[in-house]
């Protein structure tokens, strides 16, 4: 990246003498320039002029900054232009915040721009994994407050009644980088287009990459998404919901418990059997797990309702 003052020189010692309140940010800055991240998003400056001040690699890069300094909002950055250090880490100058949304719209003009995005980030993050990886599915609920694009009332449990989005998410299992992510309203189910997604992920990747097991939520259970990756010979790891129906499948195996657990504080059995739930084409292979609290082992044995039970299903 080319600066004025190369982030990695600039010199900083641990008083609050002209400092702000995104002084801590330096190791961050540090981190972007290393990675030289910048020159990933060149492609994306022929979108404005050669003789641009600001091309949009510079943008996207004062953007991911911006972020990690709490700038959740385009009118946030209004704060962070006149800082010295984001100043020096760009160069000299900051862009006006009004500038950003402009930018941002630019894309519009590139078809699937969102994948040509995810490509170079995953050329980022490639280098950093292992050759067998793990994929962890998750969604999240992020609040909004106001009538932001794309927001709307779902379920919430933080905030019943408020706009939302309801992101999805895969993250690598051993490294925890996130893979890929979409984000959408907060009115959809956690499993809608989690096929698409996972599908989109998997292209994503470099075939020297090889997926090794699939790990999600009790979300995105269900018939077509576990055919998916049966299909692909993909093992995978899926919490169920513990219904009446499996309590008593469950109840009714004559298999016995396998103690794994058992110390001063906590008693944790397993086993495994094979269930049938009424929207699957076919039996599959669930590990159930329950757990206790210590009390006397003739009490554990009396009382069920002393157990917490969860499901998984698995290949």
């Amino acid at each position: 990246m080319n600066y004025i003052i190369p982030v990695s020189r600039i010199k900083y010692e641990f008083n609050l003498k002209n400092s702000t309140k995104f002084s801590g940010i330096l190791p961050f800055l540090q981190f972007l320039e290393r990675m030289k991240i910048q020159q990933t998003f060149r492609g994306f400056d022929c979108l404005k002029k050669d003789n641009a001040k600001f091309p949009l690699s510079k943008i996207f890069v004062y953007l991911i900054a911006g972020w990690m300094a709490d700038c959740s909002r385009m009118f946030h950055f209004q704060s962070l232009q006149n800082d010295p250090l984001i100043r020096a880490f760009l160069g000299g100058k900051c862009p006006h915040y009004t500038l950003l949304s402009k930018d941002l719209l630019r894309l519009e003009k590139i078809e699937d721009a969102a994948i040509e995005f995810k490509e170079r980030v995953m050329d980022i993050i490639e280098p950093w994994l292992d050759s067998d990886l793990i994929l962890d599915f998750d969604s999240s609920v992020e609040t909004v407050y106001g009538n932001q694009e794309g927001a709307k009332i779902g379920v919430n449990p933080h905030k019943p009644g408020r706009k939302s989005y309801h992101p999805l998410l895969v993250f690598e299992g051993k490294s925890h980088l996130c893979l890929n992510g979409v984000l959408r309203p907060g009115n959809v189910h956690s499993a809608d287009n989690g096929i698409e997604f996972a599908e989109e992920t998997y292209r994503l990747l470099s075939a020297q990459y090889l997926i090794r097991y699939a790990r999600f939520d009790k979300g995105f259970g269900g018939e077509k998404f576990y055919s998916y990756w049966e299909q692909r010979k993909i093992n995978y790891a899926g919490k169920l919901k513990w219904t009446s129906r499996l309590k008593k499948y469950v109840e009714n195996d004559n298999s016995p418990w396998i103690r794994y657990v058992d110390d001063e504080l906590i008693v944790i059995e397993g086993k495994t059997v094979y269930y049938q739930a009424t929207s699957w084409e076919k039996p599959r292979r669930v590990a159930v797990i329950r757990k206790a609290d210590k009390y006397e082992e003739d009490q554990l044995q009396l009382f069920d309702f002393l157990w917490d039970y969860e499901a998984i299903v698995t290949t």
